[in-house]
């Protein structure tokens, strides 16, 4: 009888590997419920950052702190051994039917331009994109994200 070896991933994984994956979607899911965004007094953002194992290929998400109405800090991942930041995601709680924007936000953008990675935006309609389809550099480069 013989043991199969983990497999050692090769690329980073797309934005839409990401969105697909189940453990990206229970943690989507889970921002959204945390984020309360059916009461206009306590919605807020919810989050976090997505790793990938650089040995066995293993997706894990970290939530970060809580945010506030329409913000969320998602500058410093906290570093988990052996694996690398291969996305982020958030909530956008506020309702597109109040004027809300459910896609990313200009600080969105420049957020996810500079720190190199997908960024999966959930929203009363749906999961949003921003930043790039897949870490800056795949897999090198520092275990946060990509310098």
């Amino acid at each position: 009888m013989s043991r199969m070896s983990p497999m050692t991933p090769t690329r980073a994984p797309t934005f839409d590997e990401l969105r697909n994956h189940p453990t990206v979607q229970l943690a989507l899911d889970a921002a959204w419920t945390d984020s309360n965004a059916d009461d206009p007094a306590t919605r807020h953002e919810e989050g976090g950052w997505i790793y990938m194992n650089v040995t066995t290929g293993e997706i894990v998400v970290r939530r970060a702190p809580a945010g506030h109405q329409s913000e969320l800090n998602l500058d410093n991942p906290a570093h988990l051994h052996g694996c690398v930041v291969v996305g982020v995601f958030h909530t956008h709680p506020n309702p597109s039917a109040d004027g809300w924007d459910p896609g990313p936000s200009d600080a969105d953008r420049i957020a996810d331009e500079r720190d190199g990675v997908p960024d999966l935006i959930r929203a009363d309609n749906g999961i949003h994109h921003s930043g790039p389809d897949s870490r800056r550099g795949g897999m090198s480069g520092n275990p946060g994200y990509p310098a």
